[in-house]
């Protein structure tokens, strides 16, 4: 009889989980148990549907429940799994239409529940044109919304990535913008000489950026018609919340499974838990820190496919290691793009780790073309060891992705002074003679 493999959850870890451990081993019975309508879809593509660069949802489904069918995998959406029996080996499902409840036995269980959306519990929050924005659902919910509605203002709360994506497809609608952040600056994961750029390009697109404000409370009759913060009161009929995620971990908590950063569940390279047999991975699971090779919590869809992929080959009798992250990100607002990986000042400061920082000024490609474009790259050192610790950048037209240079030589834990001479492709519409990344290394 072949061994059972029940995974709670889907879309990016759960779903690769079960594609790789079908790869590796034929003969597993893999079912999937999700609370979702939609198995397998690109989330970060969500924010573009809304502003209407897909032209519908079926765009972003990577995978059909019929196309698993055809590996041998068995799909259960819009069930909840709520318990765990660890001492039995099995799991409680329910079906959210009809209440149902069933017992699930396995032999190896792959938790991948994902995170949601924070939502803080103020006066107002439920009022109508106030989201949040995680799966499809949402998506259409707000794109519906606007559609329906034509708000005029809106207010985005949380300048992250996800929220700053939103602010660039609100304006692609004409919807007047605020965005409010709670940190001195915003970009929080970057450091505030760089986020002052963006600050700068996003009110010269007319969004006003207000930070050091906190939200206190929603009014309205039925729809929101103001939001309330430590500053005072602003007029929207549209507001975003987009302050961050809380891993879904409450079924691995109850059944003793230990938690660790940010209540995520603690799990090794191999994507084991303290408890046999039962694996984690995805936006519910911690990771390593590849810089400072401590246990951290963030949550990326990157991150949560290569952990799937890592523990259903384990689970499937493979001996696959991931090895952790750099807290690598990127994003666009409207013709602005921005990264970052590694370490920032103030990760370093928290750390007590002593470092030399350095920002160039460049161009994008070569400055005799008319379209050439500014770019800012800024690099971290270890003043002892010379380790580059991390960098940022901020700039146009395919600057950001340079931060691939530097999230490579972070993960070959490069020193700043190997990097000085590195072979960087070079064409006048690409890049100038001296890549800015070499610019910056060169800074040092």
């Amino acid at each position: 009889m072949s061994e059972r493999l029940v995974i709670i959850g889907g879309v990016a870890a759960g779903t690769s989980a079960a594609a790789k451990a079908r790869r590796v081993n034929q003969n597993l019975t893999i079912e999937i148990y999700t609370n979702e309508e939609f198995i397998s879809y690109a989330g970060c593509g969500l924010p573009y549907f809304i502003g209407d660069h897909l032209a519908n949802q079926q765009d972003l489904i990577a995978r059909t429940v019929e196309e698993f069918g055809k590996q041998g995998i068995k799909i259960f959406t819009n069930t909840n799994a709520v318990k765990i029996n660890k001492e039995e080996k099995n799991i409680t499902i329910e079906n959210k239409t009809t209440g149902q409840a069933e017992v699930v036995s396995y032999d190896k269980l792959l938790i991948a529940t994902g995170a949601r959306a924070f939502v803080p519990p103020l006066e107002g929050i439920n009022l109508k044109g106030i989201f949040t924005l995680r799966n499809i659902p949402d998506s259409i919910a707000i794109r519906n919304y606007i559609n329906a509605e034509a708000p005029k203002k809106a207010v985005v709360v949380g300048a992250g990535y996800i929220g700053l994506e939103m602010v660039e497809n609100l304006l692609g609608h004409n919807i007047e913008v605020t965005l409010i952040e709670q940190n001195n600056h915003i970009i929080p994961n970057m450091d505030e000489d760089m986020a002052s750029m963006v600050t700068e390009y996003l009110t010269s697109q007319g969004v006003i950026v207000k930070t050091l404000e906190q939200v206190i409370s929603f009014k309205g009759q039925d729809r929101v018609t103001d939001i309330i913060t430590n500053n005072g009161e602003i007029a929207t009929d549209f507001v975003l919340l987009s302050i961050g995620v809380r891993p879904n971990t409450e079924i691995a908590d109850a059944a003793g499974i230990t938690l660790g950063a940010k209540g995520a569940i603690r799990v090794n390279n191999r994507m084991e838990t303290n408890i046999e047999n039962i694996y984690a991975a995805g936006d519910c699971a911690t990771t390593t820190h590849l810089v400072t090779d401590k246990e951290v919590h963030i949550p990326m869809g990157t991150t949560a496919n290569k952990q799937g992929k890592t523990a259903g080959e384990n689970i499937a009798g493979g001996k696959a290691e991931f090895k952790g992250v750099l807290g690598t990100g990127i994003a666009r607002i409207v013709d602005m793009e921005i990264a970052r990986t590694g370490l920032s000042e103030k990760e370093c400061q928290a750390l007590d780790i002593e470092y030399i920082t350095k920002t160039i000024k460049s161009k994008n490609i070569a400055h005799y073309f008319a379209h050439a474009r500014e770019m800012w790259v800024k690099l971290l050192v270890d003043k002892n060891n010379r380790k580059l610790l991390g960098g940022q950048i901020v700039g146009y037209n395919g600057a950001a992705k340079r931060i691939d240079i530097i999230a490579t030589a972070l993960n070959n834990q490069a020193t700043i002074d190997s990097l000085q001479d590195m072979d960087l492709a070079y064409s006048p519409p690409f890049s100038p003679v001296w890549d800015p990344v070499l610019i910056a290394i060169n800074q040092f």
